[in-house]
């Protein structure tokens, strides 16, 4: 087996996930990273590049086991292991419940909730082998409801208790889990475009460094739960 610790980052093309990618890199742990659209993933492999050459873009969609479980194949193939799994794709739409659609519920549902229990479920035995480490990017919105939220809120809600489940099934094999509760992001999340505008806002290579600052912690200590948020609300 490898040496080098490797970690499998979820929705890693731009973002949260990518700036996450970006702080794991920068201190020598080998990245594979997903995403749905060849094109966003091959400009993500590039641009991450400039930071490690052990970095590994692959095409997946959360929202089917059968492609997480290749994409946890091509990255052992890759990298010899898996260390870290960091199920972090989301999608958001907000409307009023009577206006939202099935479909849309459907989606969010799939790519948010479905998708960390897919991610999950196609790493977990390689996870025992290391002894490794699960987190879920999860959101002050999984356990603050607001309005035109319903179907993001039911989502986060269930992130939360999902890995906070999984903690307890998980630890008996010395894998630790935690669910990170960020609030404003300064994300291409819900159209946004990230500018001055958002330097309020946690930035995506901070919630690199809180994770990179999780994996450090002694072994004997679990932050099973963390909500993060801007010092400051926005102006």
């Amino acid at each position: 087996m490898s040496e080098m610790k490797t970690a499998y980052i979820t929705g890693g093309t731009k973002g949260i996930g990518f700036g996450i990618a970006k702080v794991l890199l920068e201190n020598g742990i080998a990245v594979a990273f997903s995403g749905r659209k060849r094109e966003d993933v091959m400009k993500a492999e590039e641009e991450l590049r400039q930071y490690s050459e052990n970095v590994l873009g692959i095409v997946s969609d959360v929202r089917s086991l059968e492609s997480e479980q290749e994409a946890i194949q091509y990255s052992i193939g890759k990298f010899g292991r898996l260390d870290f799994v960091i199920a972090n794709a989301g999608l958001g739409i907000f409307k009023p419940v009577d206006e939202l659609t099935a479909e849309e519920w459907n989606d969010m549902i799939e790519t948010n909730l479905t998708g960390a229990f897919y991610t999950l479920k196609a790493s977990v035995e390689e996870l025992k082998k290391t002894e490794g480490y699960y987190i879920t990017i999860s959101s002050l919105a999984g356990a603050n409801f607001f309005e035109n939220g319903t179907g993001y809120n039911a989502s986060k809600f269930g992130v939360v208790g999902f890995t906070q489940a999984a903690m307890i099934d998980l630890r008996k094999y010395n894998i630790k889990s935690t669910v990170i509760m960020p609030g404003s992001v300064a994300t291409y999340f819900n159209g946004n475009t990230p500018s001055e505008k958002d330097s309020w806002k946690i930035q995506p290579e901070d919630m690199g460094n809180l994770i990179l600052d999780i994996l450090k912690m002694n072994p004997r200590v679990l932050p099973s739960k963390i909500e993060f948020r801007a010092t400051q609300p926005g102006k």
